[in-house]
């Protein structure tokens, strides 16, 4: 039987504040007076769903709209996973704690090929039907419970990069797909749904009606043909469905500070969507163009603002590219220059290196420099020309020069390998190139430049020019030990390499057709997920290859094994020994018998197959397929294309009325530099605050109260001191650390402030950003010599909620009390931290202890004990746990602890 999710959300879980669903910044509207009500949900854990931009930004939209709401779901950890299992409760949404049944519409982000199993585990969990025709089949006009649903199950739909890319793999599993930028395409879903819930239409009508919007991709209305390529079923939905696109609002990524520590624990704002680079490997940079620029006073205004709602302490601007931004500079100084005062830091993603310079390593760190990461992709510039990287080795070396020149004394670089027309030699070259860079980037007296490389294997993406190239794995194991064997003679640099086996299972997938559904399903039947391939490889290689077996494609994995499954698919001696489609001497128009003799081919190679219908050919990206391969030829020519945003047109086909054109918006003057953040160490003030934890804050932990009182503090605009050095940090000081999921009254924490208030002035701007379940009990201004509270606990008193098996009066707990207090010794081993085992007496560390009251069942009997123990800064504590010890040695018993509760704590003079 199902249970509230509340009862499930405790600390024995880990983080369980991923699930409160109670952020600053979330939005909680009224279910009754929503017509459509939608979830949003990343299939990945709280910490990664919960920062990701794009998440934030359609949740932000979608509640916005009026008749609407949207709540969120994460995947659960493996922990609550199995909780919900076991008592058969169906996962849930975090604000409202609803079920994800009772919702109109539920929405997927799909941003890597190998995700769906996380998505078919959140349906499972759900209790959702995992494909769109198991769904159909239970009836479009069933009503819900106790709902007035119209349909059993909400519509399921995905979307982001991998789903706009090639949705075919995942075609059974969702009712429709969005292709593309949602900001504006999700609204107007939100007003068909809520149009054909009036009008009663069926779940096929209703889709029917979907499939009209530009963007709407519905797959049942479509069926795969020979070679995987994709065909209407019917004269009225398009034959090709146009990726939408949209112009980035930045006040939209406003939302959503997490208490949890997040991937992305920061402000993050977009200031350039799409790129134009046209590197032929990328396939962002071809999904997303035109490039499109955001006003400098929008992104201004909306850090400024955001910093203020939010109390981060770091902020970050995002692009594809954020150096192709030519107002970053101007930005970024004018915001460095508005905050300077406020202990706040800059990081960049993504840039390029040969748009790094001082001006803008000055807008970056701030009072703590944050790591620099530059993809130069390839080690020698005939393969950086092949991929149209567009980056000379001058301008490699300037680029990390700079940074070495401004301070950096470690910088990220990414590397790939298997790139078409790639020779050992190039392979070779990457670590020729680090060891060029350090040896020009030296100096007497000043610490070596460290890299940290990351060597990539080569997949290739649809709807880019390489999309017809293969590598074998055999080729990937070779060419990484060649590197492997190269860096060992290269000091201060330390190197990763993917794993090959995923590379593979992601080309497979990536570039695979509808047929390809019964393995995603058959490898999460098997125990595969994403996280699987981080904590357990085997484990997850394993599953998804007994899927494909039973599927009986494991032909087809062994052609991208061994890199023969592309345009050229002969397994040619020549291919496998460097992996390539055609040399660089190579024309298209070579005449097929040419070609034939040329690569080993058992018959002449027809030139056509480069317009083979592919199974993503029906997803229109804005770019001509003859482009791409036109792209493919100059690649084996080595022939660069320039950037269409800052040069002349490359006629790849997007401008135009359905996709927009390239917006470049000039940039404005950079303001003069105003100085330097200078932590103002003055201690003007000190405040003693006694607060309490209660309800939801107690699943927050000591670390996550930390962060919480630094930006509520920055939020409230309250003058607080910093300490010195590189790493100034406010001085706030909390005391003791509670137990995860014990709630309190008797809290303390101290702040330190550059300038006196009025105390009552303090507490009321202080209480307007806690969130309700952190009251504040007690404000006081002390002596600022005083010691911190820290530093002169004596001991806490707790009420703890203890239970036992069978009934127990009160005078037998009474006695049990009474026995302990009776005797001057209770030892209990203790291990230190070293290892050692200690006998220490518990007896000593107990003050006081009495019963408050007693509950009775006949199989239980719940107590509650208050004691009052040692609590002091050397350690010398007695934890509430340790008192269910004591019960146990007097009594012989066992004993289980419920709750704690903090009333107090007792300081010294």
């Amino acid at each position: 039987m199902a249970v509230l999710v509340e009862q499930l959300i405790t600390s024995d879980i880990l983080k369980p504040a991923r699930y409160l669903g109670n952020e600053r910044l979330a939005v909680h509207k009224p279910w009754n007076t929503a017509t459509i009500r939608w979830v949003l949900t990343y299939p990945e854990v709280y910490e990664v769903g919960a920062s990701n931009l794009g998440h934030i930004i359609l949740y932000n939209i979608l509640n916005a709209q009026p008749n609407q709401l949207c709540d969120r779901a994460y995947l659960p950890g493996t922990d609550l996973a199995a909780k919900l299992r076991t008592t058969q409760t169906p996962l849930f949404a975090v604000e409202s704690k609803r079920w994800l049944t009772e919702f109109d519409i539920l929405g997927f982000s799909l941003s890597y090929e190998l995700g769906a199993t996380n998505i078919l585990e959140m349906l499972d969990l759900a209790g959702i039907p995992l494909t769109w025709r198991e769904r159909q089949k239970a009836g479009s006009r069933e009503q819900g419970a106790g709902e007035n649903h119209q349909f059993s199950f909400p519509l399921i739909f995905a979307g982001g990069q991998t789903a706009t890319s090639n949705p075919e793999p995942y075609a059974d599993f969702f009712d429709f797909i969005v292709l593309g930028d949602g900001e504006e395409l999700l609204p107007e879903i939100g007003l068909v749904l809520e149009e054909g819930k009036k009008a009663l239409l069926s779940r096929e009508e209703l889709l029917l009606d979907l499939a009209q919007i530009p963007g709407v991709y519905v797959p049942q209305f479509y069926e795969m043909g020979e070679g995987g390529a994709v065909y209407p079923l019917r004269p009225d939905v398009p034959k090709r469905i146009l990726r939408r696109v949209a112009t980035p609002i930045p006040a939209y990524s406003i939302g959503l500070v997490p208490y949890v520590e997040t991937v992305h624990d920061r402000l993050t704002i977009e200031i350039r969507r799409g790129c134009t680079r046209g590197c032929r490997f990328c396939q962002p940079g071809m999904l997303t163009r035109p490039a499109r620029d955001v006003e400098p006073e929008k992104v201004v205004e909306a850090i400024e603002a955001g910093m203020r709602a939010t109390g981060y302490n770091e902020f970050s601007l995002l692009s594809l590219s954020c150096s192709d931004y030519l107002a970053l500079p101007a930005v970024g100084m004018e915001i460095k220059n508005r905050l300077k005062n406020e202990n706040i830091s800059l990081t960049l993603p993504s840039q390029r290196v040969d748009r790094f310079d001082e001006n803008i390593a000055n807008i970056l760190g701030g009072t703590r420099q944050g790591s620099l990461t530059f993809a130069p992709e390839a080690g020698t510039q005939r393969m950086r020309d092949i991929v149209n990287k567009g980056l000379t080795n001058e301008e490699l070396l300037r680029g990390v020069k700079t940074a070495w020149e401004q301070g950096w004394d470690k910088i990220k670089l990414y590397f790939m390998i298997g790139l078409p027309g790639e020779t050992d030699d190039d392979v070779l070259g990457i670590a020729e190139t680090v060891s060029w860079l350090q040896r020009e980037c030296w100096a007497k007296g000043r610490r070596s430049l460290n890299f940290n490389l990351t060597i990539s294997n080569f997949t290739p993406k649809p709807h880019t020019p390489f999309q017809w190239h293969s590598v074998s794995t055999s080729e990937f194991k070779r060419k990484q030990n060649l590197l492997r064997q190269e860096f060992r003679r290269i000091r201060n640099t330390k190197v990763n390499f993917t794993d090959i086996r995923l590379s593979a299972m992601e080309d497979f997938i990536g570039r695979g057709d509808r047929s390809l559904g019964k393995v995603l399903r058959r490898a999460w039947e098997l125990g595969a997920g994403m996280d699987s391939w981080y904590d357990n490889v085997e484990q997850a290689f394993t599953a998804w290859g007994s899927a494909i077996a039973e599927a009986g494609l494991d032909w087809k994995y062994r052609l991208v094994e061994n890199g023969e499954w592309n345009l050229f698919a002969a397994g040619s001696k020549e291919q496998e020994a460097g992996g390539e489609i055609l040399t660089q001497d190579s024309k298209l128009t070579t005449p097929d018998s040419v070609l034939g003799t040329r690569y080993g081919l058992n018959a002449p190679l027809p030139l056509t197959v480069l317009s083979t219908p592919l199974p993503w050919d029906h997803i229109d990206t804005g770019i001509d397929k003859k482009w791409l391969q036109e792209d493919l030829q100059r690649a084996l020519e080595a022939a660069i294309v320039p950037d269409c945003s800052f040069e002349g047109c490359s006629h790849c086909g997007v401008c135009g009325t359905d996709f927009g054109h390239n917006i470049v918006i000039e940039p404005p003057a950079i303001p003069p530099f105003a100085g330097s953040f200078v932590p103002d160490t003055t201690k003007a003030q000190r405040l003693r605050v006694w607060f309490g934890k209660q309800g939801d804050m107690a699943l927050v932990s000591h670390l996550d109260l930390m962060r919480l009182f630094d930006r509520v503090m920055r939020r409230a605009g309250l003058p607080i001191s910093f300490s010195g050095g590189f790493h100034p940090n406010p001085r706030i000081s909390l005391t003791s650390a509670l137990a995860l999921g014990a709630t309190s009254s008797g809290e303390i924490v101290d702040f330190e402030l550059t300038q006196p208030m009025d105390v009552e002035s303090f507490r009321e701007q202080l209480v307007s950003q806690l969130p309700t379940d952190i009251p504040i009990y007690n404000v006081e201004e002390i002596d600022l010599k005083a010691s911190a509270a820290t530093q002169t606990m004596e001991a806490a008193e707790y009420l703890l909620t203890v239970s036992t098996v069978g009934a127990v009066p009160a005078t037998q707990w009474q006695d049990w009390i009474a026995t302990i207090k009776a005797k001057n010794e209770i030892l209990s081993e203790h291990i230190t931290k070293s290892g050692k085992h200690q006998l220490i007496n518990l007896r000593d560390r107990l003050f006081e202890i009495e019963l408050v009251e007693v509950d009775n069942s006949p199989t239980e009997s719940k107590a509650v004990l208050r004691y009052l123990g040692s609590c002091r800064p050397d350690g010398v504590i007695l934890r509430p746990e340790q008192i269910l010890s004591i019960l146990e040695i007097v009594v012989s018993a066992e004993f289980h602890l419920l709750h704690i509760h903090r009333n107090r704590l007792v300081l010294g003079i």
